[in-house]
């Protein structure tokens, strides 16, 4: 199986995995809220879910990277709209919007060119 998102293969040029942000509650000392006497803390609800993707784009040549590099910016948008998101083992989110993309600092060029990445989908925005 395939990751995707949109159902579009945007991982699979190179290895990559998947993680989980935090989760649980977001929770706020009442004395940042109501001031430094207040005891206690407040849950405001659940914390949106990150899934982090991290990986190398993988490609013959430079331009061919960039062309890659580019189909998966391409998928930033403003207004966010929301896709299904499948990790290569079929783990499937729905709603997922594509907020943050990150290459690595350096390309690494030999019998291929590559570049590390982070992606961050988020839902609940």
């Amino acid at each position: 199986m395939s990751s995707s998102y949109k159902s579009l293969d945007i991982f699979g040029s190179g290895p990559h995995r998947f993680s989980l942000g935090k989760e649980g509650l977001y929770v706020v000392s009442n004395a940042a809220v109501a001031g430094p006497t207040v005891p206690g803390s407040l849950a405001y609800g659940l914390l949106e879910l990150d899934v982090v993707v991290t990986g190398r784009l993988v490609a013959a040549s430079e331009a061919a990277l960039w062309t890659i590099r580019d189909a998966v910016t391409a998928l930033l948008v403003q207004p966010q709209t929301e896709g299904v998101l499948v990790d290569h083992h079929g783990r499937t989110w729905t709603g997922m919007k594509f907020i943050r993309f990150e290459t690595a600092d350096l390309v690494d060029r030999g019998r291929v060119v590559s570049v590390g990445y982070t992606a961050i989908f988020r839902d609940q925005l």
